[in-house]
Protein backbone atom coordinates (compact mmCIF):
# COMPACT_ATOMS: atom_id res chain seq x y z
CA UNK A 1 0.00 0.00 0.00
CA UNK A 2 1.16 3.28 -0.48
CA UNK A 3 -0.79 6.55 0.38
CA UNK A 4 -3.25 5.24 3.78
CA UNK A 5 -6.58 5.27 2.57
CA UNK A 6 -8.79 5.10 5.82
CA UNK A 7 -13.02 4.36 5.49
CA UNK A 8 -14.57 7.34 7.10
CA UNK A 9 -18.07 5.85 7.48
CA UNK A 10 -18.67 3.39 10.36
CA UNK A 11 -17.32 -0.40 8.98
CA UNK A 12 -20.92 -2.06 10.07
CA UNK A 13 -23.10 0.71 8.50
CA UNK A 14 -20.71 -0.53 5.68
CA UNK A 15 -21.72 -4.00 5.80
CA UNK A 16 -25.05 -3.51 5.99
CA UNK A 17 -25.60 -2.39 2.69
CA UNK A 18 -23.58 -5.29 1.61
CA UNK A 19 -25.89 -7.98 3.86
CA UNK A 20 -29.04 -6.75 2.53
CA UNK A 21 -27.73 -6.44 -1.58
CA UNK A 22 -27.67 -3.05 -2.06
CA UNK A 23 -23.88 -3.47 -2.86
CA UNK A 24 -23.22 -6.76 -4.77
CA UNK A 25 -20.12 -7.04 -2.43
CA UNK A 26 -17.45 -8.41 -5.11
CA UNK A 27 -14.66 -6.87 -6.38
CA UNK A 28 -15.12 -4.66 -9.74
CA UNK A 29 -13.06 -7.39 -11.96
CA UNK A 30 -14.62 -9.99 -10.63
CA UNK A 31 -18.04 -8.80 -11.47
CA UNK A 32 -16.49 -8.16 -15.01
CA UNK A 33 -15.20 -11.45 -15.10
CA UNK A 34 -18.97 -12.87 -14.66
CA UNK A 35 -20.44 -11.13 -17.32
CA UNK A 36 -17.36 -11.96 -19.65
CA UNK A 37 -18.26 -15.66 -18.76
CA UNK A 38 -22.31 -15.75 -19.38
CA UNK A 39 -21.60 -13.39 -22.87
CA UNK A 40 -18.05 -13.46 -23.99
CA UNK A 41 -18.85 -12.11 -27.66
CA UNK A 42 -20.94 -9.33 -26.14
CA UNK A 43 -19.66 -5.97 -27.36
CA UNK A 44 -17.97 -4.08 -24.55
CA UNK A 45 -16.50 -1.10 -26.25
CA UNK A 46 -16.95 0.37 -29.10
CA UNK A 47 -14.49 3.26 -29.62
CA UNK A 48 -12.57 4.52 -33.04
CA UNK A 49 -10.85 1.43 -33.42
CA UNK A 50 -13.97 -0.35 -33.98
CA UNK A 51 -15.91 -3.12 -31.88
CA UNK A 52 -14.70 -4.92 -28.96
CA UNK A 53 -15.83 -8.15 -27.22
CA UNK A 54 -16.03 -8.98 -23.79
CA UNK A 55 -13.70 -11.70 -24.14
CA UNK A 56 -11.13 -9.68 -26.03
CA UNK A 57 -10.83 -6.91 -23.64
CA UNK A 58 -10.41 -9.27 -21.23
CA UNK A 59 -7.78 -10.82 -22.46
CA UNK A 60 -6.09 -7.60 -23.36
CA UNK A 61 -6.91 -6.54 -19.48
CA UNK A 62 -5.40 -9.70 -18.37
CA UNK A 63 -2.32 -9.54 -20.37
CA UNK A 64 -1.72 -6.00 -19.19
CA UNK A 65 -1.70 -6.60 -15.69
CA UNK A 66 0.15 -9.59 -16.16
CA UNK A 67 2.64 -6.65 -17.52
CA UNK A 68 2.38 -4.31 -14.70
CA UNK A 69 2.52 -7.36 -12.26
CA UNK A 70 6.07 -7.40 -13.95
CA UNK A 71 6.87 -4.06 -13.34
CA UNK A 72 6.38 -4.57 -9.86
CA UNK A 73 2.57 -3.13 -9.26
CA UNK A 74 0.70 -4.72 -6.19
CA UNK A 75 -2.39 -4.62 -4.08
CA UNK A 76 -3.30 -1.14 -2.94
CA UNK A 77 -0.89 0.86 -4.99
CA UNK A 78 -1.77 3.82 -6.92
CA UNK A 79 -1.09 4.01 -10.63
CA UNK A 80 -2.29 7.30 -12.58
CA UNK A 81 -4.11 7.09 -15.95
CA UNK A 82 -3.71 9.89 -17.97
CA UNK A 83 -5.74 8.48 -21.34
CA UNK A 84 -8.47 10.11 -23.79
CA UNK A 85 -11.42 7.42 -23.77
CA UNK A 86 -11.07 4.95 -25.75
CA UNK A 87 -10.19 0.99 -25.38
CA UNK A 88 -6.16 1.25 -24.01
CA UNK A 89 -8.35 3.33 -20.85
CA UNK A 90 -11.01 0.63 -20.50
CA UNK A 91 -8.26 -1.74 -20.38
CA UNK A 92 -6.16 0.03 -17.87
CA UNK A 93 -9.25 0.41 -15.30
CA UNK A 94 -9.47 -3.46 -15.67
CA UNK A 95 -6.37 -4.35 -15.72
CA UNK A 96 -5.66 -2.09 -12.08
CA UNK A 97 -8.86 -3.75 -10.79
CA UNK A 98 -7.09 -7.41 -11.77
CA UNK A 99 -4.27 -6.43 -9.46
CA UNK A 100 -5.97 -4.67 -6.69
CA UNK A 101 -4.19 -1.58 -7.57
CA UNK A 102 -5.92 1.45 -6.79
CA UNK A 103 -6.74 3.78 -10.45
CA UNK A 104 -5.84 7.65 -10.43
CA UNK A 105 -7.40 8.50 -13.67
CA UNK A 106 -7.25 12.45 -14.40
CA UNK A 107 -7.94 13.48 -18.35
CA UNK A 108 -5.71 14.02 -20.84
CA UNK A 109 -6.34 17.74 -20.53
CA UNK A 110 -4.78 18.48 -17.15
CA UNK A 111 -1.80 20.44 -17.31
CA UNK A 112 2.00 19.06 -16.18
CA UNK A 113 2.00 20.94 -12.99
CA UNK A 114 -1.48 20.10 -12.11
CA UNK A 115 -1.08 16.27 -12.92
CA UNK A 116 2.63 16.31 -11.05
CA UNK A 117 0.30 17.98 -7.63
CA UNK A 118 -2.39 14.26 -8.23
CA UNK A 119 0.97 12.26 -8.63
CA UNK A 120 2.99 13.33 -5.94
CA UNK A 121 0.23 13.39 -3.19
CA UNK A 122 -1.26 10.18 -3.89
CA UNK A 123 1.98 8.80 -3.78
CA UNK A 124 1.42 6.79 -7.48
CA UNK A 125 4.23 4.17 -8.18
CA UNK A 126 3.51 4.26 -12.12
CA UNK A 127 1.08 6.56 -14.52
CA UNK A 128 -0.30 5.53 -18.03
CA UNK A 129 -0.43 8.27 -20.35
CA UNK A 130 -0.97 8.74 -24.08
CA UNK A 131 1.87 8.98 -26.12
CA UNK A 132 0.11 11.90 -27.93
CA UNK A 133 -3.79 13.85 -27.95
CA UNK A 134 -4.22 16.95 -29.85
CA UNK A 135 -1.15 18.69 -29.90
CA UNK A 136 0.32 17.78 -26.70
CA UNK A 137 2.58 14.59 -25.82
CA UNK A 138 1.21 13.60 -21.90
CA UNK A 139 3.75 10.75 -21.27
CA UNK A 140 7.15 12.72 -22.68
CA UNK A 141 5.45 15.80 -20.09
CA UNK A 142 5.33 13.26 -17.52
CA UNK A 143 8.85 11.54 -18.14
CA UNK A 144 9.99 15.25 -17.65
CA UNK A 145 8.51 15.64 -14.10
CA UNK A 146 9.54 12.34 -12.60
CA UNK A 147 12.63 13.21 -11.05
CA UNK A 148 9.64 15.61 -9.03
CA UNK A 149 7.99 12.48 -8.37
CA UNK A 150 9.81 10.37 -5.88
CA UNK A 151 7.01 7.52 -5.21
CA UNK A 152 6.85 7.14 -8.89
CA UNK A 153 8.85 3.96 -10.75
CA UNK A 154 7.60 3.73 -14.26
CA UNK A 155 5.66 6.19 -17.16
CA UNK A 156 3.34 3.80 -19.44
CA UNK A 157 3.12 5.20 -22.79
CA UNK A 158 0.04 4.34 -24.96
CA UNK A 159 -1.12 5.03 -28.57
CA UNK A 160 -0.05 5.49 -31.89
CA UNK A 161 2.51 7.60 -31.39
CA UNK A 162 6.54 7.31 -30.63
CA UNK A 163 7.08 5.81 -27.40
CA UNK A 164 9.65 8.37 -25.18
CA UNK A 165 12.88 7.48 -24.45
CA UNK A 166 12.55 6.41 -20.51
CA UNK A 167 9.36 5.19 -21.22
CA UNK A 168 7.60 1.24 -21.62
CA UNK A 169 5.25 0.61 -23.90
CA UNK A 170 1.95 -0.05 -22.99
CA UNK A 171 1.65 -2.07 -26.61
CA UNK A 172 4.74 -4.29 -25.14
CA UNK A 173 2.58 -4.76 -21.86
CA UNK A 174 0.05 -5.96 -23.69
CA UNK A 175 1.96 -8.62 -25.48
CA UNK A 176 2.66 -10.18 -21.74
CA UNK A 177 1.86 -14.11 -21.48
CA UNK A 178 -1.19 -13.52 -18.78
CA UNK A 179 -0.88 -17.61 -18.33
CA UNK A 180 0.61 -16.75 -14.99
CA UNK A 181 -1.20 -14.29 -13.81
CA UNK A 182 -3.98 -14.66 -11.34
CA UNK A 183 -6.47 -11.72 -10.22
CA UNK A 184 -6.04 -10.27 -6.88
CA UNK A 185 -9.62 -10.60 -4.88
CA UNK A 186 -9.19 -7.24 -3.08
CA UNK A 187 -11.87 -6.42 0.27
CA UNK A 188 -15.02 -4.91 -1.83
CA UNK A 189 -14.77 -2.11 0.55
CA UNK A 190 -10.99 -1.27 0.11
CA UNK A 191 -10.05 0.86 -2.53
CA UNK A 192 -10.34 0.81 -5.93
CA UNK A 193 -10.39 4.29 -7.66
CA UNK A 194 -9.56 7.73 -6.63
CA UNK A 195 -12.19 10.73 -8.35
CA UNK A 196 -10.78 14.14 -9.13
CA UNK A 197 -12.84 16.80 -8.26
CA UNK A 198 -12.63 19.91 -11.34
CA UNK A 199 -10.12 22.25 -9.14
CA UNK A 200 -12.18 24.35 -7.69
CA UNK A 201 -9.74 24.15 -4.54
CA UNK A 202 -6.29 25.69 -5.05
CA UNK A 203 -5.36 21.93 -5.53
CA UNK A 204 -7.88 19.00 -7.34
CA UNK A 205 -9.15 17.45 -4.19
CA UNK A 206 -8.96 13.37 -4.62
CA UNK A 207 -11.20 11.51 -3.57
CA UNK A 208 -11.17 7.81 -2.63
CA UNK A 209 -14.16 4.99 -4.06
CA UNK A 210 -14.14 1.66 -2.97
CA UNK A 211 -15.69 -1.36 -5.36
CA UNK A 212 -18.53 -1.34 -3.61
CA UNK A 213 -19.28 2.46 -3.15
CA UNK A 214 -18.56 2.09 -7.23
CA UNK A 215 -20.50 -0.91 -8.63
CA UNK A 216 -23.29 -0.44 -5.64
CA UNK A 217 -24.05 3.40 -5.07
CA UNK A 218 -22.90 4.66 -8.64
CA UNK A 219 -24.57 1.29 -10.15
CA UNK A 220 -27.30 1.45 -8.25
CA UNK A 221 -28.15 4.96 -10.03
CA UNK A 222 -27.68 4.08 -13.54
CA UNK A 223 -30.17 1.16 -12.42
CA UNK A 224 -32.53 3.69 -11.77
CA UNK A 225 -32.65 4.58 -15.05
CA UNK A 226 -32.63 1.17 -16.98
CA UNK A 227 -35.37 0.06 -18.78
CA UNK A 228 -34.34 -3.48 -18.60
CA UNK A 229 -32.01 -4.31 -21.24
CA UNK A 230 -28.25 -3.72 -20.82
CA UNK A 231 -27.13 -0.20 -20.99
CA UNK A 232 -25.31 1.03 -24.00
CA UNK A 233 -24.32 4.05 -23.06
CA UNK A 234 -22.69 6.98 -25.28
CA UNK A 235 -19.87 9.05 -22.73
CA UNK A 236 -19.57 12.34 -23.93
CA UNK A 237 -17.62 13.29 -21.08
CA UNK A 238 -14.03 12.04 -20.09
CA UNK A 239 -14.22 8.26 -18.31
CA UNK A 240 -11.51 9.91 -16.23
CA UNK A 241 -14.18 12.63 -14.62
CA UNK A 242 -16.21 11.99 -11.86
CA UNK A 243 -19.25 11.29 -14.03
CA UNK A 244 -17.27 9.20 -16.07
CA UNK A 245 -16.48 7.05 -13.43
CA UNK A 246 -20.01 5.50 -14.26
CA UNK A 247 -17.84 3.64 -17.20
CA UNK A 248 -15.99 1.20 -16.47
CA UNK A 249 -17.08 0.16 -12.94
CA UNK A 250 -20.79 0.67 -13.79
CA UNK A 251 -21.58 -0.07 -17.48
CA UNK A 252 -19.25 -2.80 -17.67
CA UNK A 253 -18.46 -4.14 -15.04
CA UNK A 254 -22.36 -4.00 -12.85
CA UNK A 255 -24.45 -3.94 -15.58
CA UNK A 256 -22.91 -5.71 -18.32
CA UNK A 257 -23.58 -3.21 -20.75
CA UNK A 258 -21.47 -1.42 -23.46
CA UNK A 259 -19.50 1.46 -23.83
CA UNK A 260 -19.49 3.85 -26.79
CA UNK A 261 -17.00 6.27 -26.66
CA UNK A 262 -15.46 9.30 -28.44
CA UNK A 263 -11.67 10.26 -27.96
CA UNK A 264 -12.93 14.00 -28.45
CA UNK A 265 -15.96 15.73 -28.41
CA UNK A 266 -17.45 17.04 -31.26
CA UNK A 267 -21.36 17.68 -32.13
CA UNK A 268 -21.00 16.49 -35.05
CA UNK A 269 -19.38 12.93 -33.81
CA UNK A 270 -21.61 12.75 -31.28
CA UNK A 271 -24.88 13.31 -33.12
CA UNK A 272 -23.24 10.50 -35.91
CA UNK A 273 -22.18 8.51 -32.53
CA UNK A 274 -26.13 7.92 -31.83
CA UNK A 275 -27.35 7.74 -34.78
CA UNK A 276 -24.84 4.69 -36.09
CA UNK A 277 -24.55 3.20 -32.69
CA UNK A 278 -28.12 3.66 -30.79
CA UNK A 279 -27.10 4.00 -27.81
CA UNK A 280 -29.90 3.71 -24.71
CA UNK A 281 -28.04 6.41 -22.57
CA UNK A 282 -26.36 9.38 -23.64
CA UNK A 283 -24.38 10.76 -20.96
CA UNK A 284 -22.67 15.07 -21.30
CA UNK A 285 -22.56 18.10 -19.71
CA UNK A 286 -25.06 20.89 -20.80
CA UNK A 287 -22.77 22.38 -23.04
CA UNK A 288 -22.37 19.58 -24.86
CA UNK A 289 -25.95 19.04 -25.63
CA UNK A 290 -26.79 22.87 -26.58
CA UNK A 291 -24.01 22.48 -29.18
CA UNK A 292 -25.69 18.96 -30.54
CA UNK A 293 -29.06 20.75 -30.44
CA UNK A 294 -27.43 23.80 -32.50
CA UNK A 295 -26.65 21.61 -34.76
CA UNK A 296 -29.53 19.27 -35.19
CA UNK A 297 -31.60 22.70 -35.89
CA UNK A 298 -29.36 23.32 -39.06
CA UNK A 299 -30.54 19.69 -40.17
CA UNK A 300 -28.97 17.32 -42.83
CA UNK A 301 -28.12 14.91 -39.43
CA UNK A 302 -29.32 11.08 -39.58
CA UNK A 303 -32.54 10.22 -38.04
CA UNK A 304 -31.96 7.72 -35.19
CA UNK A 305 -34.44 5.87 -32.71
CA UNK A 306 -35.19 7.67 -29.58
CA UNK A 307 -32.29 7.12 -26.24
CA UNK A 308 -33.86 5.43 -23.73
CA UNK A 309 -32.89 8.84 -21.45
CA UNK A 310 -30.11 11.95 -21.79
CA UNK A 311 -27.93 12.17 -18.51
CA UNK A 312 -27.01 15.71 -18.44
CA UNK A 313 -24.44 16.67 -15.58
CA UNK A 314 -21.49 18.69 -13.95
CA UNK A 315 -23.70 21.88 -14.27
CA UNK A 316 -27.33 23.23 -13.64
CA UNK A 317 -29.77 22.60 -16.75
CA UNK A 318 -31.86 24.93 -17.69
CA UNK A 319 -35.84 24.25 -18.34
CA UNK A 320 -35.59 26.00 -21.91
CA UNK A 321 -32.62 23.09 -22.37
CA UNK A 322 -34.26 20.50 -21.59
CA UNK A 323 -37.51 21.01 -23.34
CA UNK A 324 -36.13 21.18 -26.92
CA UNK A 325 -34.11 18.43 -25.92
CA UNK A 326 -36.85 16.30 -25.00
CA UNK A 327 -38.60 17.18 -28.53
CA UNK A 328 -35.66 16.78 -30.46
CA UNK A 329 -34.41 13.46 -28.95
CA UNK A 330 -37.49 11.91 -28.75
CA UNK A 331 -36.43 10.94 -24.98
CA UNK A 332 -36.51 11.94 -21.41
CA UNK A 333 -33.85 14.37 -20.23
CA UNK A 334 -32.57 13.26 -16.90
CA UNK A 335 -30.77 16.40 -14.54
CA UNK A 336 -28.42 14.93 -12.67
CA UNK A 337 -26.59 16.33 -9.43
CA UNK A 338 -24.03 14.93 -8.11
CA UNK A 339 -20.13 15.45 -7.18
CA UNK A 340 -16.80 13.35 -6.70
CA UNK A 341 -17.27 14.04 -3.24
CA UNK A 342 -19.80 12.00 -2.50
CA UNK A 343 -23.19 13.05 -3.50
CA UNK A 344 -26.45 11.86 -6.09
CA UNK A 345 -29.77 13.08 -6.72
CA UNK A 346 -31.64 13.26 -9.96
CA UNK A 347 -34.98 13.95 -11.85
CA UNK A 348 -36.77 10.86 -12.77
CA UNK A 349 -37.12 9.58 -16.14
CA UNK A 350 -40.23 10.61 -16.67
CA UNK A 351 -41.41 13.84 -18.86
CA UNK A 352 -43.55 16.50 -17.89
CA UNK A 353 -42.72 16.73 -14.53
CA UNK A 354 -45.75 19.70 -13.34
CA UNK A 355 -43.08 21.39 -11.21
CA UNK A 356 -40.00 21.95 -13.29
CA UNK A 357 -41.42 25.53 -13.29
CA UNK A 358 -39.55 26.56 -10.31
CA UNK A 359 -39.85 26.05 -6.73
CA UNK A 360 -42.70 27.42 -5.21
CA UNK A 361 -40.87 29.29 -2.60
CA UNK A 362 -37.95 30.75 -4.92
CA UNK A 363 -35.64 30.57 -7.00
CA UNK A 364 -33.63 26.71 -7.39
CA UNK A 365 -32.92 23.89 -9.59
CA UNK A 366 -35.28 20.94 -9.11
CA UNK A 367 -32.79 17.61 -7.94
CA UNK A 368 -35.68 15.36 -7.99
CA UNK A 369 -35.79 12.60 -4.77
CA UNK A 370 -33.11 11.07 -3.37
CA UNK A 371 -32.63 7.47 -3.88
CA UNK A 372 -31.03 5.77 -0.19
CA UNK A 373 -30.01 3.00 -2.43
CA UNK A 374 -27.21 5.54 -3.87
CA UNK A 375 -26.81 8.00 -1.35
CA UNK A 376 -29.35 9.71 1.39
CA UNK A 377 -29.82 13.46 1.70
CA UNK A 378 -30.31 15.81 4.31
CA UNK A 379 -30.54 19.46 5.15
CA UNK A 380 -28.25 20.66 7.56
CA UNK A 381 -27.85 23.44 9.55
CA UNK A 382 -24.68 25.20 8.09
CA UNK A 383 -21.50 26.11 10.28
CA UNK A 384 -22.38 23.20 12.68
CA UNK A 385 -19.58 20.31 13.58
CA UNK A 386 -22.13 17.74 14.43
CA UNK A 387 -24.66 17.41 11.60
CA UNK A 388 -28.28 18.71 12.90
CA UNK A 389 -30.62 18.55 10.69
CA UNK A 390 -32.89 22.00 9.20
CA UNK A 391 -36.47 21.70 9.11
CA UNK A 392 -38.03 20.99 6.24
CA UNK A 393 -38.85 23.80 3.60
CA UNK A 394 -35.98 25.37 4.50
CA UNK A 395 -32.64 26.87 3.48
CA UNK A 396 -29.29 24.99 4.34
CA UNK A 397 -26.24 23.21 3.38
CA UNK A 398 -26.99 19.71 1.50
CA UNK A 399 -25.08 16.62 3.52
CA UNK A 400 -25.19 12.64 1.97
CA UNK A 401 -24.16 9.58 3.17
CA UNK A 402 -24.90 6.51 1.10
CA UNK A 403 -23.55 3.23 -0.39
CA UNK A 404 -21.88 5.54 -2.34
CA UNK A 405 -20.21 7.68 -0.10
CA UNK A 406 -16.37 7.77 -0.78
CA UNK A 407 -14.10 6.45 1.84
CA UNK A 408 -12.04 9.46 2.27
CA UNK A 409 -10.24 12.43 0.73
CA UNK A 410 -6.49 11.30 -0.25
CA UNK A 411 -3.82 12.55 1.71
CA UNK A 412 -5.93 15.69 3.05
CA UNK A 413 -6.79 15.29 6.99
CA UNK A 414 -7.78 19.16 6.53
CA UNK A 415 -10.52 18.07 4.21
CA UNK A 416 -11.64 15.13 6.18
CA UNK A 417 -11.95 17.31 9.24
CA UNK A 418 -13.66 20.20 6.44
CA UNK A 419 -16.28 18.41 4.78
CA UNK A 420 -16.97 15.09 6.60
CA UNK A 421 -19.07 14.96 9.95
CA UNK A 422 -17.78 12.67 12.17
CA UNK A 423 -19.58 9.68 11.29
CA UNK A 424 -19.27 9.93 7.78
CA UNK A 425 -21.51 12.23 6.51
CA UNK A 426 -20.35 14.37 3.45
CA UNK A 427 -20.55 17.92 3.63
CA UNK A 428 -21.38 19.50 -0.22
CA UNK A 429 -20.98 22.92 0.38
CA UNK A 430 -24.42 23.29 -2.07
CA UNK A 431 -27.23 25.01 -0.01
CA UNK A 432 -30.60 23.10 -0.65
CA UNK A 433 -34.00 22.83 0.52
CA UNK A 434 -35.76 19.68 1.42
CA UNK A 435 -39.63 19.85 0.60
CA UNK A 436 -42.17 17.61 3.03
CA UNK A 437 -42.52 15.32 0.32
CA UNK A 438 -38.90 14.66 -0.37
CA UNK A 439 -38.45 16.53 -3.11
CA UNK A 440 -34.65 18.48 -3.01
CA UNK A 441 -33.79 21.48 -4.75
CA UNK A 442 -30.47 23.12 -5.36
CA UNK A 443 -30.48 27.26 -4.76
CA UNK A 444 -26.49 27.98 -4.34
CA UNK A 445 -23.09 27.14 -3.27
CA UNK A 446 -22.21 28.38 0.41
CA UNK A 447 -19.25 29.81 -0.71
CA UNK A 448 -20.37 30.59 -4.42
CA UNK A 449 -21.38 34.20 -3.75
CA UNK A 450 -20.43 37.38 -5.49
CA UNK A 451 -20.15 39.73 -3.04
CA UNK A 452 -21.14 43.50 -4.38
CA UNK A 453 -20.98 46.46 -1.70
CA UNK A 454 -21.55 43.99 1.32
CA UNK A 455 -24.50 41.90 -0.65
CA UNK A 456 -24.66 38.14 -1.70
CA UNK A 457 -25.59 38.01 -5.14
CA UNK A 458 -26.04 34.43 -6.07
CA UNK A 459 -24.55 33.52 -9.91
CA UNK A 460 -26.56 30.25 -10.16
CA UNK A 461 -29.69 32.33 -9.57
CA UNK A 462 -28.78 34.83 -12.40
CA UNK A 463 -27.87 32.26 -14.29
CA UNK A 464 -31.01 30.46 -14.53
CA UNK A 465 -32.72 33.33 -15.44
CA UNK A 466 -30.33 34.71 -17.94
CA UNK A 467 -31.07 30.74 -19.47
CA UNK A 468 -34.40 32.12 -20.23
CA UNK A 469 -33.79 34.29 -22.63
CA UNK A 470 -34.49 33.41 -26.22
CA UNK A 471 -31.19 34.57 -27.49
CA UNK A 472 -28.91 32.87 -25.07
CA UNK A 473 -27.46 29.52 -25.68
CA UNK A 474 -24.94 29.22 -22.75
CA UNK A 475 -24.45 31.65 -19.71
CA UNK A 476 -22.15 31.62 -16.98
CA UNK A 477 -21.88 34.66 -14.22
CA UNK A 478 -18.98 35.31 -12.21
CA UNK A 479 -17.76 37.95 -10.20
CA UNK A 480 -14.76 40.68 -10.87
CA UNK A 481 -13.13 42.40 -8.77
CA UNK A 482 -13.81 46.37 -8.52
CA UNK A 483 -12.11 48.98 -6.36
CA UNK A 484 -15.38 50.62 -4.99
CA UNK A 485 -18.23 47.85 -4.75
CA UNK A 486 -15.81 44.97 -3.80
CA UNK A 487 -17.13 42.66 -6.88
CA UNK A 488 -19.37 43.00 -10.14
CA UNK A 489 -21.33 40.15 -11.77
CA UNK A 490 -20.07 39.65 -15.07
CA UNK A 491 -22.08 37.85 -17.72
CA UNK A 492 -20.12 35.75 -19.97
CA UNK A 493 -22.58 34.19 -22.57
CA UNK A 494 -22.86 32.39 -25.40
CA UNK A 495 -25.51 33.66 -28.18
CA UNK A 496 -27.45 30.93 -29.77
CA UNK A 497 -26.87 30.33 -33.77
CA UNK A 498 -28.38 32.58 -36.07
CA UNK A 499 -29.77 35.00 -33.20
CA UNK A 500 -28.68 38.45 -32.44
CA UNK A 501 -25.93 38.62 -29.44
CA UNK A 502 -28.35 40.38 -26.75
CA UNK A 503 -27.03 43.66 -25.02
CA UNK A 504 -26.01 44.52 -21.71
CA UNK A 505 -29.51 46.57 -21.45
CA UNK A 506 -31.52 43.80 -23.09
CA UNK A 507 -30.53 41.10 -20.73
CA UNK A 508 -31.30 43.57 -17.45
CA UNK A 509 -34.51 44.26 -19.05
CA UNK A 510 -35.35 40.13 -19.45
CA UNK A 511 -34.04 39.79 -15.69
CA UNK A 512 -36.18 42.83 -14.39
CA UNK A 513 -39.02 41.19 -16.28
CA UNK A 514 -38.23 38.48 -14.83
CA UNK A 515 -38.77 39.56 -11.56
CA UNK A 516 -34.90 39.69 -10.26
CA UNK A 517 -33.78 42.48 -8.17
CA UNK A 518 -31.54 45.02 -10.41
CA UNK A 519 -29.18 44.53 -7.56
CA UNK A 520 -28.71 41.21 -8.91
CA UNK A 521 -28.15 42.32 -12.26
CA UNK A 522 -25.12 41.69 -14.58
CA UNK A 523 -22.65 44.84 -15.07
CA UNK A 524 -20.66 43.66 -17.77
CA UNK A 525 -21.02 41.14 -20.95
CA UNK A 526 -18.27 39.05 -22.09
CA UNK A 527 -19.54 37.47 -25.67
CA UNK A 528 -17.95 34.30 -26.74
CA UNK A 529 -18.17 32.06 -29.19
CA UNK A 530 -18.16 28.94 -26.94
CA UNK A 531 -17.85 28.61 -23.31
CA UNK A 532 -14.38 27.25 -21.85
CA UNK A 533 -14.02 24.02 -20.40
CA UNK A 534 -12.00 22.35 -17.63
CA UNK A 535 -10.71 18.79 -18.67
CA UNK A 536 -13.96 17.06 -17.12
CA UNK A 537 -16.27 19.16 -19.54
CA UNK A 538 -17.37 21.85 -16.89
CA UNK A 539 -17.61 26.16 -17.89
CA UNK A 540 -13.72 26.46 -16.50
CA UNK A 541 -15.26 29.63 -14.00
CA UNK A 542 -11.32 30.74 -13.34
CA UNK A 543 -10.71 31.42 -17.08
CA UNK A 544 -13.91 33.28 -17.65
CA UNK A 545 -13.20 35.58 -14.60
CA UNK A 546 -9.82 35.75 -16.13
CA UNK A 547 -10.89 36.49 -19.67
CA UNK A 548 -13.01 39.51 -18.11
CA UNK A 549 -10.28 40.89 -16.22
CA UNK A 550 -8.18 41.02 -19.48
CA UNK A 551 -11.14 42.43 -21.88
CA UNK A 552 -11.08 45.25 -19.06
CA UNK A 553 -14.72 47.20 -19.33
CA UNK A 554 -16.28 48.18 -22.56
CA UNK A 555 -17.61 51.73 -22.60
CA UNK A 556 -21.64 52.01 -21.24
CA UNK A 557 -20.99 48.37 -19.77
CA UNK A 558 -19.73 48.70 -16.10
CA UNK A 559 -22.29 51.13 -14.30
CA UNK A 560 -23.07 50.44 -10.54
CA UNK A 561 -26.48 49.33 -10.67
CA UNK A 562 -29.55 50.88 -9.18
CA UNK A 563 -30.48 49.83 -5.51
CA UNK A 564 -33.55 47.55 -5.47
Amino acid sequence: MTVALHDLLPAGLRRSWAADGTCPDLDLYSLYRAHRIAGPHRTAVLDAEGELCYAALDRRARCLAAGLAGLGIRPGDVVGVQLPNGRDAVTADLALAALGAVALPFPVGRGGREAASLLRRSEAVAVIAATGHRGTAPAADLLVLAGQLPALRAVVAAGSGAVPEGAVAFGELLRTDPKGFTPARPDPDAAARILVSSGSEAEPKMVAYSHNALAGGRGNFLASLMDGRPPRCLFLVPLASAFGSNGTAVTLARHGGTLVLLDHFTPEAALEAVAAHEPTHVLAVPTMLRMMLDRLAEGGHRVFPPPTALVLGGSQLDEATAAEARRSFGCPVVNLYGSADGVNCHTGPAEGDPRRGGRPGGPGVLAGRPDHRVADIRIAVPGTRELREAPRGTVGEIVARGPMTPLCYVAAPDLDSRYRTPDGWVRTGDLGVMEEDGTLWIVGRLKDVVIRGGANISPAEVELELATHPGVRDVVCVGIPDALMGERLAACLVPRDGATAPTLDELRAHLGARGLERRKHPERLLLLDALPLTPAGKPDRAALRDRCAEAGPAPGEVAPAPAS
